[in-house]
């Protein structure tokens, strides 16, 4: 098989694959929302019966279910993993209906980066590779389902599947958003708190000797978003709730604090601060609970994903794709537990635009036959 064959083939099949991804995208899927997550899920299922390939599906009772599908399945050399997710942030009708629109150079919608371009882009690859007689290796696409709540809502079930599925791996690709000529090697982990603060409830004239859970609170958030050191130790307290009515000294308040670290050393600072934070009182008769409520590992550069790229970077040259920087994403990653279980993991090769977690998320049209032929070329030359 030759590889340049796989590349004009991507390019002979983009605009059905653009339309594939309007599709997709004006197929709705917040987190919570399983049966929508499942219908997107099902509309890859059924492309991917069309063509004969093979499909396995981890069932879910609260986040949608995790598919997999094979190209090659019986083939004996180690598998390479494509995996991407499908939910999405946005309450349904965020984005207008229909939910995506695009121009000559543009796709708006929810999910276009973020990431079902990446997941479009790589059943476009493998599709093209089929078409082209490629055969010598299983390659298994992995569509993940609640990667928006860190995988909360399946209490990890879905991450423990993913890295089941890819342990024998020679390669991971994951396919979140891509930046122009770039790869990411280094992902933030993710912390995240629940604080809740008591305190006791007076008529507003009493506020200057009252026991305030608002203001013990606010102190806490401002101490927590002092948390930063050098090398990146972040904090943010963006979901705030309290009081009763504006004439009352709130009893009590609770926020989410989303903490956000490099390495393992920052983590251990990170949740010793958060423990000193929250038993120190600035208002004396208040009190204050937290709980971890989230938790992702931090993706650190090392050897074995410095090694792929490297290896990315010379099969891009070979046959004539521009090779890819590596970088620093401040952002959390499902590849952060595939790095974990020592899996070669390069991440960030999916479609190419802004504003992620935005309505006003897009993509360049020309980036998702781009990401198509990054993957294929990896998937037929490693």
């Amino acid at each position: 098989m030759n590889c340049q064959d796989v590349l004009l083939k991507i390019d002979e099949i983009n605009d059905e694959y653009l339309n594939i991804l309007e599709d997709v995208c004006n197929l709705e899927s917040p987190t919570a929302d399983k049966a929508r997550v499942d219908a997107v899920g099902l509309y890859f299922v059924r492309m991917a019966k069309a063509r004969g390939w093979e499909i396995e599906i981890a069932s879910q009772e609260r986040a949608g279910d995790v598919v997999t599908i094979t190209l090659n399945p019986h083939a004996k050399t180690a598998p390479i993993v494509l995996s991407g997710h499908i939910d999405t942030v946005h309450p349904v009708g965020s984005f207008g209906s229909p939910a995506v629109r695009r121009d000559d150079k543009r796709m708006y919608g929810p999910g276009v980066m973020d990431c079902k371009g990446g997941v479009v882009a790589a059943f476009m690859a493998m599709d093209a590779l089929a078409q082209c007689g490629f055969s010598s290796r299983p390659v298994h696409l992995i569509l993940q389902t609640d990667e928006e709540t860190g995988s909360r809502t399946s209490n990890k079930a879905t991450i423990a599947y993913m890295c089941e599925k890819s342990k024998d791996a020679i390669a991971f690709l994951n396919l979140e958003g891509h930046l122009s000529g770039t790869a990411a090697l280094i992902r933030k982990g993710i912390l995240q708190y629940r604080f809740k603060v008591r305190g006791k409830a007076l008529h507003s004239s009493r506020c200057y000797d009252a026991a305030n859970a608002i203001a013990e609170a606010a102190s806490k958030i401002l101490r927590l978003e002092k948390m930063k050191d050098r090398n990146g130790l972040t904090c943010n307290c963006g979901l705030i709730h309290g009081g009763t009515v504006a004439n009352t000294v709130a009893e009590e308040c609770e926020f989410v604090a989303d903490i956000r670290f490099g390495n393992k050393d920052q983590l251990h600072v990170a949740r010793e601060k958060v423990r000193r934070i929250a038993h120190t009182y600035r208002i004396d008769g208040c009190s204050c609970e937290y709980t971890e409520i989230n938790f992702r590992p931090a993706m650190p550069l090392c050897e074995q994903n410095e090694a792929l790229l490297a290896k990315m970077n010379e099969i891009y040259q070979s046959v004539g794709l521009p090779v890819l920087a590596a970088r620093e994403c401040p952002s959390g990653s499902d590849a952060a537990y595939i790095t974990e279980a020592g899996i070669p993991c390069v991440d960030c090769i999916g479609t190419e635009g802004r504003n992620i977690h935005s309505v006003d998320e897009y993509i360049e049209l020309c980036s998702l036959a781009e990401s198509a032929k990054r993957i294929a070329a990896v998937v037929a030359e490693i």
